[in-house]
């Protein structure tokens, strides 16, 4: 009877073959009454039902042996809910290049209506070849520095502190498990210590990002889009579907020079055959529509362009970015928008360097490395005592022309006082403020 019961236990739950012996299934048996009594079972296939079970192993679902049971990788139940965002982020990274698809193909039409339209189907059959091959000598010239600066502008990556900035893992444990905003200060407090930091939030404390779990360095900022921080960041710009900061500022400002360039030669080339086609004194050919859109289109660029290119001169000349126009950088003393400043030559070499052979390419040849920036309090206690702390060395690309390191003095000067009467008095009283305090 007792065989014969564990026989129709092990046929409706174990499905037993005919061929398991009495003895094999009275040890199954004891041992799932074991494996039963003990604590943290987890649910196996018998306790999924037969039907859930048969589906399962139909679908060859991968599994994990635990205490002798199976269950199903915890990944597998996960999966589904990943692709709802796969799809999202996959949509958000689309829709990101679609301002840059948009400013290409107005580019590509541009060309081709300048070139083929205008240039061959209108002018050259005007008998005026001479005529033509100089505006084509000319506008392949700005075409060529134009999309030259939109591609480095686009597709140079932007930069991001570098390892020194971030939190040690001893740090950053303890930093998590630290629930008090005091405690927390304090040790982002002893790590800046050693750091070029001389900004810091409006409420004087540091600037810490926690979604990067790092210190943020003089000028930087976390970008949402791009989901980093980024050095010397001055905007996200969705024209290029790319952050402008340190690395591609000059490229950005060189893609804005050039495209009022190519407006201008355009809108100056077109307007002749424009008022011709308009007044119908040149007979209608197939290149009307296409000269006519062109010079509208070439005039609404120009005039949206010209407004944001003038903004970012005077951005440069005053060396703020777009975010510090808006909110000043703090120091100790308080919020300065001139705190960087050094004089508009000064803050004009700081972003196209010493060589002025270089200006009107796109080559990086901006000064320092994007961490160091030189303040105008720094400037002003060098003028007084006369003494120079760092040498300037005239020179092009990635070369150094700022500190490399914190000058712990110059710092301590920087954030203790606030104009040149201050210095004078901080001089004479060798007052030293560090960031802790």
């Amino acid at each position: 009877m007792g065989g014969g019961g564990g026989r129709g236990k092990r046929s409706v739950r174990g499905r037993a073959t005919p061929s398991t012996t009495a003895a094999e299934e009275e040890d199954e048996e004891e041992e799932e009454g074991k494996r039963e009594e003990g604590e943290g079972i987890l649910a196996t296939e018998e306790d999924l039902g037969e039907d859930e079970g048969e589906e399962l192993q139909a679908a060859w679902v991968p599994r994990l042996r635990v205490r002798g049971r199976t269950r199903p990788r915890a990944c597998q139940s996960r999966q589904p809910s990943m692709t709802p965002w796969r799809l999202l982020r996959c949509c958000q990274w689309t829709a990101a290049w679609v301002p840059v698809l948009f400013i290409a193909v107005v580019i590509c039409w541009s060309y081709y209506t300048f070139v083929v339209e205008l240039c061959l189907f209108t002018i050259a059959a005007q008998e005026e070849e001479g005529k033509a091959a100089i505006y084509l000598v000319i506008f392949h010239l700005s075409f060529v520095l134009f999309m030259w600066s939109y591609w480095k502008t686009i597709f140079t990556p932007p930069v991001c502190p570098s390892k020194e900035f971030f939190l040690s893992q001893s740090d950053e444990e303890h930093y998590e498990k630290e629930e008090r905003p005091e405690v927390q200060q304090e040790i982002l407090k002893r790590v800046a210590k050693e750091l070029p930091v001389y900004t810091m939030t409006s409420t004087k404390l540091i600037r810490y990002c926690e979604k990067c779990q790092l210190i943020k360095p003089d000028r930087c900022h976390h970008c949402s889009v791009c989901n980093k921080c980024v050095l010397k960041m001055d905007h996200h710009c969705p024209w290029v579907n790319n952050c402008v900061g340190f690395s591609n500022y000059k490229y950005f400002l060189l893609f804005l020079f050039y495209s009022l360039v190519y407006c201008i030669l355009v809108t100056t080339t077109v307007l002749e055959y424009f008022i011709k086609f308009w007044t119908t004194n040149l007979r209608n050919t197939r290149a009307q529509f296409h000269v006519l859109f062109l010079f509208f289109v070439a005039t609404m660029f120009f005039i949206s362009i010209l407004s944001l290119f003038c903004y970012h001169l005077w951005l440069v000349g005053k060396n703020r970015t777009t975010i510090e126009a808006f909110r000043a950088p703090v120091f100790l003393n308080g919020p300065d928008k001139n705190g960087f400043s050094l004089g508009w030559s000064k803050n004009w070499r700081q972003v196209f360097g010493d060589e002025k052979k270089y200006w009107l390419f796109p080559i990086f040849t901006s000064l320092g490395d994007g961490v160091h920036f030189p303040t105008r309090l720094m400037m002003d206690k060098e003028h007084v005592t006369g003494t120079n702390h760092h040498e300037h060395t005239r020179s092009s690309g990635s070369t150094q022309n700022f500190p490399v390191g914190p000058l712990s003095e110059s710092k301590n000067f920087l954030l203790a006082t606030g104009s040149e009467q201050d210095v004078s008095s901080g001089m004479k009283n060798h007052v030293t403020v560090s960031i802790e305090s």
